[in-house]
């Protein structure tokens, strides 16, 4: 192999490894060429992830990443972001039990006391949809002291007072969390009296999700309500507010029967007035609110 023969073979097995050396980068780089073609994509910052140009579902790690930004920022167009950003994610049950697990619920509802009211707003949107799990309401109940304060002293029919409303109403789809908004229910009627449509019709489905609690009964009865409120079976509403009328029956939920004063909702319920407004129903365009009121009158 020591002659001109052995060196010209040594040669061309040089230039056969460089070749294939060329042939694998040339592999190589056609392969992450054609990664990217297929939708590889490079890591997202958490400040992208806001940016309203990514619409994937977030996977854990992004969502963990999200919720450091928001606790670490102290920029409100960057925490308003990420809340929205947040909140649509909560709306797939997988990331509901995930944020609750990365401890992301003491984080958003941190947000709920901030002094912007956008801020404020998007921070209860997502609380309203991570309520949706029933583990998560668990963590989120301690919030509802301070959400029934900013619902009924805040602006009326704001985006804060109905963010807020819709987390309540959420959160007394069963029974477990009724009996904290008991000091509060006068307080809803006068909502109910005062707001408008939209308002009016979130406060209903409210006091509807208490009436079907016969433990909340007696409450809702003590209530102090004006009596504008019989108005309401003139209205949009008269099929909710006769939901609520079946509802509130004493009869068998309350082992000592109460005394209710004058001015309070069973005074209203059971004056009159309301009976002749029930009766007057009966004539109503709906058919469901004829097939109520043909249920009620028998019992006026």
């Amino acid at each position: 192999m020591g002659g001109p023969g052995g060196a010209g073979w040594v040669a061309a097995g040089l230039l056969l490894r460089a070749g294939a050396c060329c042939c694998i980068y040339r592999l190589t780089r056609g392969r992450r060429r054609d990664d990217g073609e297929l939708g590889m994509r490079p890591s997202k910052s958490a400040e992208d992830l806001t940016d309203g140009s990514y619409d994937n579902v977030l996977n854990a790690a992004q969502l963990q990443k999200l919720l450091y930004l928001l606790e670490s920022t102290e920029d409100p167009v960057i925490i308003e972001r990420a809340l929205i950003t947040l909140g649509n994610n909560a709306a797939f049950s997988v990331n509901q039990a995930i944020i609750r697990e990365l401890g992301g619920i003491p984080i958003v509802g941190n947000k709920i006391n901030h002094s912007n009211q956008s801020i404020k707003e998007k921070a209860l949107n997502a609380l309203n949809n991570l309520s949706v799990n029933v583990e998560n309401q668990i963590k989120i109940k301690i919030y509802i002291n301070q959400v029934c304060e900013d619902v009924f002293s805040g602006p009326l029919n704001s985006a804060v007072q109905l963010a807020g409303l819709r987390l309540l109403t959420n959160m007394t789809v069963t029974n477990d969390h009724q009996h904290m908004l008991h000091s509060y229910i006068t307080d809803l009627f006068q909502v109910l009296l005062t707001g408008n449509g939209n308002t009016n019709v979130q406060v209903l489905k409210l006091l509807l999700n208490l009436s079907e609690n016969p433990a909340m009964t007696e409450g809702l009865l003590h209530a102090q309500v004006d009596s504008s409120f019989l108005s309401l079976y003139d209205s949009h509403v008269a099929k909710e507010i006769l939901n609520i009328n079946n509802c509130l029956k004493i009869e068998g939920h309350l082992a000592v029967q109460p005394t209710f004063t004058e001015g309070s909702l069973f005074f209203l319920l059971h004056g009159e007035e309301c009976a002749q407004k029930i009766k007057a129903l009966v004539n109503h365009h709906d058919a469901e609110v004829k097939e109520k009121i043909l249920t009620i009158i028998p019992k006026i």
